[in-house]
């Protein structure tokens, strides 16, 4: 997550390097055309006040080929290459949802050894990678705030996590990543706060459009708070679950439907 590169170069970070589920499309193998729902504007309602946004979501995956091959199969779109993230021992792929959001897929990349702290979003935890083992899926989201200071200082360090600047090319960003264990199963994002030109303009536009985006856990309690104070209240829809839940709902220009869905 982070600045993309301009056009052709693959090398681009998206992913800040700090230190910081059975799965799958939903309905399988693939999607339904004709659906009868309509999009909505729930994701992205502008900046008023400290009003968060989802900048993208996450897709894991056992091996960056495996992710791609497993989405584009199921989306009829290619992800394009993102790059590796030095230091936090994954590398990702990347498909446009329009000028302001993305699905990034993300794996352990094999050519950098083990990290110095775990990688990003539990891809180090035993259970997560037996079941990407058998097929990628939707792990974590990213949220985008135009106020990131001002809410991880609210939250403090023990749970806002660290903010971080960054910067490529001519995109320069901050974020920052809840301590792990602390995100209730991935369901409270990281946050990024971008300066000035956002990454998802830059990365080809696949036609397709989150258009809800859901959050289960059986501690509704906790969970509201969590993303209320992170300014997440109208682009994150809320449901009591016995066991912590991410569903996305896409829809494609053409009016197809598709929805991707953690454990």
């Amino acid at each position: 997550m982070g600045a993309p590169p301009i056009q052709g170069n693959s090398s681009f970070l998206i992913f800040l390097n700090i230190s910081a589920l059975p799965l799958g499309m939903i309905p399988k193998p693939g999607f339904k055309c004709g659906a009868t729902m309509s999009p909505r504007s729930i994701i992205r309602r502008g900046f008023g006040g400290n009003m968060a946004e989802i900048d993208h979501l996450v897709i894991g995956a056992a091996t960056l080929e495996a992710g791609a091959a497993w989405l584009e199969r199921y989306l009829g779109s290619r992800p394009v290459p993102g790059g590796a993230h030095p230091g936090v021992g994954t590398h990702n792929m990347l498909l446009g949802l329009g000028p302001e959001q993305y699905i990034e897929i993300i794996a352990p990349d094999p050519a950098q050894g083990t990290p110095a702290h775990p990688r990003p979003f539990d891809l180090d935890d035993a259970a997560l990678k037996l079941a990407l083992e058998a097929e990628p899926q939707l792990i974590a989201y990213v949220a985008a705030t135009p106020a990131i200071e001002a809410v991880v200082g609210r939250l403090g360090a023990s749970h806002g996590g660290e903010v971080r600047a960054m910067s490529r090319g001519p995109f320069s960003w901050r974020m920052a990543f809840p301590p792990q264990r602390q995100d209730m199963g991935n369901l409270i994002p990281p946050l990024i706060q971008w300066d000035g030109a956002r990454a998802a303009a830059q990365i080809p536009d696949s036609g397709w459009r989150l258009t809800a985006f859901e959050a289960q856990h059986p501690d509704m309690d906790a969970l509201r708070q969590a993303i209320a104070a992170r300014g997440l209240e109208e682009a994150v829809k809320l449901r009591q679950s016995p066991n912590a839940r991410l569903i996305a709902h896409l829809r494609h220009q053409d009016g197809r439907e598709a929805v991707l869905a953690s454990a």
